[in-house]
């Protein structure tokens, strides 16, 4: 989900309740905090040598002990609003940062309206070979099982 899309979802439905649901089918805890709105740019050079650039509107998830506070989505829209002047445009991704066990990093390739609640459902994120034809793979997966003691993105071309 982009930025534009989740402030609609937020505008269209300004007085319910907003949840997220992690990829697994368990909730957050309703007492959230979004704690951060943030730009995180990363400027890298994928495995094939190629120069690349991301942008994404990162917000962070944070469950206090305060067990009695909600956020509803006019207020999340609110707390976007706040956050607008470090974003470049709204186009950007939206992921969600949350620690349950460990810090995680979440896409947002759904929702779901219930009769009182906006939910975002959220989905790992993973890596991937963005050189996949210089890397002499056949498919962009990087599971796969490692070839003459080398991993898979290393393939005839060696460019790992």
């Amino acid at each position: 989900m982009i930025l534009s899309e989740l402030k609609s979802l937020l505008a269209a439905h300004p007085q319910l309740a907003f949840r997220l649901l992690l990829p697994d089918g368990a909730a957050v805890p309703v007492s959230f905090h979004i704690t951060e709105v943030g730009r995180v740019h990363k400027t890298f050079l994928d495995c094939g040598g190629t120069p690349r650039e991301t942008t994404t509107c990162q917000l962070q998830v944070w469950v206090g002990e305060d067990f009695d506070h909600r956020i509803e989505t006019g207020r999340m829209a609110g707390i976007l609003a706040k956050g607008q002047s470090l974003l470049p445009d709204e186009s950007v991704p939206v992921e969600i940062e949350y620690e349950d066990r460990v810090i995680s990093q979440y896409t947002i390739p759904d929702h779901e309206i219930t009769a009182d609640s906006v939910i975002l459902k959220l989905a790992h994120k993973h890596t991937e070979c963005l050189a996949p034809e210089l890397c002499g793979l056949q498919m962009p997966d990087l599971r796969l099982p490692a070839i003459g003691g080398k991993p898979p993105c290393c393939g005839p071309a060696g460019c790992c």
